[in-house]
């Protein structure tokens, strides 16, 4: 455990980000699992409707540096690509 006031500080804010960037991961793994349930049972109108929500997930955490750009670009374009070719 850290001594230092200055160490104890960066101790609570690493939890605390941890957190908050865990909860994020979350949902966007959560978004993208719904959509490749409704892809997969070859519901295209669910995985459209959910597309928005996966777009405004990545965007935010590219945003805040949960993920890097290209990864939320990559995630897009894959998830769009599939649900293109269900369409």
């Amino acid at each position: 455990m850290p001594i230092i006031k200055s160490a104890k500080k960066a101790l609570r804010q690493n939890v605390a980000r941890r957190k908050k960037n865990k909860a994020c991961k979350q949902k966007i793994k959560s978004l993208v699992k719904d959509a490749r349930t409704a892809i997969g049972g070859k519901n295209a109108s669910e995985a459209q409707k959910n597309l928005p929500a996966i777009y405004k997930a990545l965007d935010k955490a590219a945003k805040t540096g949960v993920i890097k750009k290209n990864t939320a670009a990559r995630k897009k374009s894959r998830i769009t690509k599939l649900i293109k070719k269900l369409s």
